[in-house]
């Protein structure tokens, strides 16, 4: 990976999983165009198209973008052919120039119901991506990778890997299985509140879901926590090392451990405990944007 493709993604990105134009009405439409707008203002490197994006929510993205990258965070597999997404980002290219990548991944057999030996399913689809017209290379695309096989896979056959739910500590693991030239770009959810007892029952209205999925927890084992930290939506050990929580200093501190750790970016998903607000936290992003100043 070059220089440029690092400066292209920035240090700190925002993932999003609210970006998804085809699931909302015009004026929903408006408020995501209008986020997007204020995001490349102030300055963040990348913004992900998060919760299993198609390849229409990722060219509206880029349609009402201009210099940011965009990335899918991350597009299933299952869903969409190789084929058909090869021929849909021939379209996005036009209009992206360079700065969209497809992220993809494997997602979970509780999800999925065809959902079968995702390693080797992984590889195929990287071959039909290869053998497409126009093809989708390496160059293009990140893999979700949290075992050892899918980093590998991730460093020699994409850019690098967009770890979802993950520690600082598997962050510097990932560094070493990646090596020193693959991009590695975890996301880190946020939550913005000083009440820490109020924050932490908001990371676990969030993190409920994926402590039924095996490929999360699993993962979580490995890194050495143990069943006991899964009961009550998450023990406070497990909740501290996945989550940034806190005012903004702490939530600044928290990404550079992952920097430090060995990230080249880290893609912020900021949670809120207003589940009937849009999903599109304006205010937070810019307290963020102005605490992180020259570093995004």
């Amino acid at each position: 990976m070059t220089s440029e493709t690092r400066e292209a993604f920035g240090r700190v990105g925002i993932w999003s999983g609210a970006l998804h134009e085809s699931r909302v009405d015009d004026a929903g439409r408006q408020a995501i165009a209008q986020a997007l707008s204020e995001l490349e203002e102030l300055g963040y490197g990348t913004v992900w198209i998060g919760g299993s994006p198609s390849p229409d929510d990722a060219a509206a993205v880029v349609a009402a973008t201009r210099t940011i990258t965009v990335a899918t965070g991350i597009l299933s597999i299952w869903d969409h052919t190789a084929q058909d997404v090869a021929a849909r980002i021939a379209a996005i290219d036009a209009h992206a120039r360079g700065r969209f990548v497809l992220g993809l991944g494997v997602s979970h057999g509780p999800m999925v119901p065809q959902y079968s030996k995702p390693y080797s399913s992984m590889v195929a689809y990287l071959d039909a991506l290869d053998a497409a017209t126009p093809p989708v290379g390496a160059e293009a695309r990140v893999l979700a990778a949290l075992g050892p096989k899918m980093l590998e896979l991730a460093a020699g056959r994409a850019l690098g890997a967009h770890p979802y739910l993950v520690t600082a500590e598997h962050t510097a693991e990932a560094r070493e299985a990646l090596g020193p030239d693959a991009l590695l770009a975890p996301e880190l959810s946020v939550v913005l509140d000083t009440d820490l007892d109020r924050a932490r029952t908001t990371a676990r209205t969030m993190l409920a879901m994926y402590l039924r999925l095996p490929n999360y927890t699993d993962n979580l084992l490995r890194l050495g926590f143990a069943e006991s930290d899964f009961e009550d939506g998450g023990s406070v050990r497990l909740l501290d090392a996945l989550f940034a929580l806190g005012d903004v200093e702490r939530v600044t501190a928290r990404t550079r451990e992952y920097l430090d750790a060995g990230a080249d970016h880290v893609a912020l998903q900021v949670l809120t405990a207003d589940e009937g607000g849009s999903g599109l936290p304006r205010a937070e992003w810019r307290a963020l944007a102005e605490a992180f100043g020259d570093e995004l």
